[in-house]
């Protein structure tokens, strides 16, 4: 009896150190993690102030409502040229054609709509009804 007392004395032990092992391990994870971007960090900062100059925002680059965000647009110059607008309606009896859908996998048109179950089916055949125009 003594000796599965000390038995179970000494499978707690053990259990309890892998436990601690387990803990050290995860730290020492978490420590090199935080050490590599630490590094890393250094390193944008050097390159940033040799090669890209950046700054942090100051206090006054910041606004404070989409009015302020307003005033900063410039008025358009009175010489400016107006801006493009594009715009397209259709003629009188002209039936406007779109292009026609096409897989982009096969490059072959796509005709049929497919219903939720005959598309799930096809899915599980490797997904080919829809290029072909249905099976």
């Amino acid at each position: 009896m003594a000796l599965t007392f000390k038995v179970n004395s000494v499978k707690s032990e053990v259990r309890l150190a892998e436990r601690r092992i387990v803990s050290l391990q995860q730290e020492k994870t978490i420590l090199e993690t935080e050490f590599e971007t630490r590094a890393s960090q250094h390193q944008l900062a050097q390159w940033n102030a040799v090669d890209f100059g950046y700054e942090p925002p100051r206090a006054d680059q910041y606004l404070e409502s989409e009015r302020q965000l307003a005033a900063l647009g410039e008025v358009p110059s009175h010489n400016a040229p107006s801006p493009i607008r594009v715009a397209q309606a259709p003629e009188a009896g002209r039936v406007m054609k779109y292009p026609e859908m096409v897989s982009p996998l096969t490059g072959k048109p796509v005709h049929n709509r497919v219903e939720s179950g005959a598309l799930a089916a096809a899915l599980a055949q490797g997904g080919e009804l829809l290029a072909e125009g249905g099976r």
